[in-house]
């Protein structure tokens, strides 16, 4: 780091309990134990507002656990590789993660990993598990390169990926990749009781937020609390393309 060049200045926008937008010029490095040899910066959590506690990992080689992330009661995990390389358990099954590896733990199994390529970024996830009956979710590993785009909402320029179950109770959650092709766009303004945690792989995106348009890139993060009005299009000449968490599956808890 040094001095700036210009006035200090931020694209950031947070409104705790509604949207934050958080570019990754603005991150900072916290100490998580149990994880060493990266950057690890807290993206989102229920300090902001939010049912679940997101990182973003910028890792050297070597850069791993010495305690399993999130191995606690009650608590279920996600991570994705979005660039590099790493060596990864969950509940027992090993692989080897190449970009776009990803990786879903039950709550309290936790998740182990090693960063073995020169550079790494890694995001992390974490939630507390609703059950439901008498149904328990199961260890998934797996690339989302190996799962094929599904047109979104009958719009030919819109696509999605699912990286979870999405006919199987016994999963709360699951992780989507949405990616709009230059002038795609949602076909309405959504406004409902989900929250999302969004991190942008790649293009450039208008996003509406609550009443409010904003230029969003990659490396952007978006939280989007329940009931916030929220629709974009794709801008520029590549795909505008996010990888996000939603709630599912699950009744609203009094």
């Amino acid at each position: 780091m040094s001095y700036p060049n210009d006035l200090l200045a931020t694209r950031a926008v947070v409104k705790p309990g509604l949207y934050a937008v958080i570019p990754d010029t603005g991150l900072v490095n916290n100490v998580i134990p149990g994880i060493t040899g990266g950057k690890v910066s807290i993206i989102c959590s229920p300090k902001l507002g939010a049912g679940f506690t997101q990182y973003v990992i910028e890792a050297q080689c070597g850069c791993k656990t010495t305690d399993s992330f999130a191995r606690e009661e009650g608590i279920e995990s996600f991570i994705y590789l979005i660039e590099g390389e790493m060596k990864i358990t969950i509940d027992g099954n090993e692989d080897t993660f190449t970009s776009g590896g990803y990786g879903y733990a039950p709550a309290g199994v936790g998740i182990d990993f090693e960063v073995i390529s020169n550079t790494a970024r890694v995001l992390l996830y974490k939630q507390v598990y609703v059950p439901y009956k008498d149904l328990h979710p199961y260890a998934i590993l797996g690339n989302i390169n190996d799962i094929e785009y599904k047109i979104y909402d009958d719009m030919a320029n819109v696509f999605i990926k699912d990286f979870l179950p999405t006919d199987d109770l016994a999963f709360d959650m699951n992780m989507h990749i949405l990616s709009f092709q230059p002038g795609g766009c949602h076909p309405f303004v959504e406004t409902h009781v989900q929250e999302h945690g969004m991190y942008i792989l790649s293009g450039e995106g208008m996003y509406l937020l609550d009443e409010r348009w904003m230029g969003i890139k990659k490396n952007d993060f978006i939280w989007m609390g329940a009931f916030c009005q929220q629709a974009a299009y794709g801008v520029g000449t590549q795909d505008f393309t996010y990888i996000y968490s939603k709630d599912c599956n699950r009744d609203v808890q009094m």
